[in-house]
């Protein structure tokens, strides 16, 4: 458990800046799916290629959020039997920056996968790339552990170094909403937004 399992992308965003949060490509390929919430465990694959993110599903702890990097809009990264043995090895999700097949299967398991599409075509798996690297997936740097967050809002990374103070910012700022009303919050908002047009003469 990383703590952050309560905690929705929309408020790690609030608290994070526009670098942590993956581009609007990033997306869930099935709905409604569940919020995840893991370490990064991070893969680079070469675009056509797919071997180190099958190889990752047996190195990946459970718990984990597989990112792949590959910027591959041609050939698939995984299909429903890899997506089905990973999920059963306990691996939280995929987020790739890249594509997959056979969506019925894995919609079917359950599985969480965060991708730019689908595509039938698999690629091959002849050429090595790297595990538990910086990689780059949806314009954002993650590193190996950094807590990925993710649901139908988007997807935000939290730098593992950051993890407490980010965790402990993030509550607050949820507990600080429940115990406004939605009367307190209109009240504050238009005198916000008042103030911001009376500053431009409107």
């Amino acid at each position: 458990m990383t703590g952050f399992e309560s905690i929705p992308p929309t408020t790690l965003a609030d608290v994070l800046d526009r670098s942590r949060v993956m581009d609007i490509g990033i997306r869930p390929l099935w709905t409604p799916v569940p919020r995840v919430a893991g370490p990064a465990f991070t893969v680079r694959c070469p675009p056509g290629d797919n071997l180190m993110l099958h190889a990752a599903i047996y190195r990946a702890e459970p718990g984990s959020v597989i990112v792949v990097e590959s910027g591959d809009l041609d050939y698939a990264l995984a299909g429903g039997n890899v997506c089905a043995v990973a999920h059963r090895r306990g691996v939280a999700a995929f987020v790739l920056d890249g594509l997959i097949r056979d969506l019925g299967e894995v919609r079917e398991i359950g599985f969480p996968v965060f991708a730019r599409g689908v595509i039938p075509i698999p690629g091959t798996k002849s050429e090595p790339g790297t595990h538990q690297e910086p990689v780059r997936c949806g314009g954002v740097q993650v590193g190996p552990g950094d807590i990925v967050v993710a649901d139908e809002e988007g997807v935000v990374v939290v730098p593992a170094a950051r993890h407490d103070e980010v965790l402990a910012a993030a509550q607050a700022k949820l507990a600080k909403e429940e115990a406004e009303t939605l009367d307190d919050w209109e009240r504050a908002h238009r005198a916000r937004i008042d103030k911001a047009l009376a500053a431009h003469g409107l």
